[in-house]
């Protein structure tokens, strides 16, 4: 057995509480990949990034949630970065991450970290929307009128659902094997239902995410997601802006509130690039003991 050190980072939180925690392993260049699912799920939270040394960018990280390798993942990527910048350990502005999936382009503006997106894909999902309603306990009454499901992918796909009211999407019921089956359907990392919160005017969406094919049945922040959601908003409603605040954790049982900022590019009304990011938090460190296990798998 060995032991490791993990640092646990609140990302994306609003006004200093709330965000989502990751857990952030440094020096994980000679973990193998069966090691690094171990120490996951010991450490118990959604997502796990591991630090390494890269040849392309300034880091590469692999991302794990407990039962899986996923290839990108955005709080774990902003707590990550936040916690790099509070150890002094990013000089300028502009960093970089290796991933299974290729580099992305990092910003570091005081003490917030943005990530980079691609530009989205939409794909019409329309023939499936009762299936995917009755997935989460909702028919076609609890959408928001002129407003589509749509699958949205920014280097990760999710199926975007717009509701009507907070109330409908507090009380939205996720099933997790139909979630399931039709995540594995679309190859989807999950769903981000949202609504536009009267109650909330400073933010321009309120949203709940559910993955259960990656162990994460609800999620306080997902920067990838939101990603997804700020370019639904561009393109599918028309809503016109440079940076969108998008609020996410509210309806958790234990609610855990959190920001997330995306950033968008555009060259005529085409989106051209995205970052999405906020703030980090450190709130601790754990140790975690595993087993030391040869690499026989070769997805990193």
């Amino acid at each position: 057995m060995k032991k490791i050190k993990v640092q646990i980072v609140n990302a994306f939180v609003d006004n200093n509480s709330g965000g989502n925690p990751a857990g952030v392993v440094l020096n994980a260049d000679n973990l193998s990949y069966d090691e690094k699912l171990e120490i996951t799920s010991k450490v118990g939270l959604s997502e796990t990034a591991f630090v390494s040394k890269s040849t392309v960018a300034d880091f590469k990280l692999d991302f794990f949630t407990p039962i899986r390798q996923i290839a990108h993942c955005g709080h774990a990527t902003i707590a990550t970065f936040s916690y790099l910048k509070q150890r002094n350990f990013l000089s300028h502005k502009f960093s970089s991450k290796e991933t299974i999936d290729g580099v992305r382009k990092i910003q570091i503006e005081g003490d917030l970290a943005f990530m980079e997106q691609l530009p989205p894909k939409f794909v019409n999902v329309s023939h499936k929307q009762d299936l995917i309603l009755k997935s989460i306990g909702l028919n076609a009454n609890d959408l928001l009128p002129n407003a589509p499901i749509q699958l949205v992918n920014t280097g990760n796909s999710f199926i975007i659902i717009p509701l009507k009211s907070a109330k409908t999407l507090e009380k939205a019921i996720p099933d997790f094997d139909l979630i399931s089956e039709i995540s594995v359907e679309f190859d989807l990392i999950g769903y981000y239902i949202f609504t536009q919160d009267p109650n909330c005017p400073d933010r321009d969406a309120t949203t709940r995410m559910f993955a259960p094919i990656y162990g994460i049945l609800e999620e306080a922040a997902t920067g990838m997601a939101a990603g997804t959601l700020a370019c639904y908003l561009y393109n599918t409603m028309n809503l016109k802006k440079a940076k969108y605040l998008i609020q996410q954790g509210k309806f958790m049982q234990i609610p855990s509130s959190s920001l997330i900022i995306v950033g968008i590019t555009t060259e005529n009304e085409k989106i051209k690039s995205i970052m999405a990011g906020g703030k980090g938090s450190l709130i601790g460190e754990v140790e975690v003991e595993y087993q030391t296990k040869l690499d026989t798998h070769h997805a990193n």
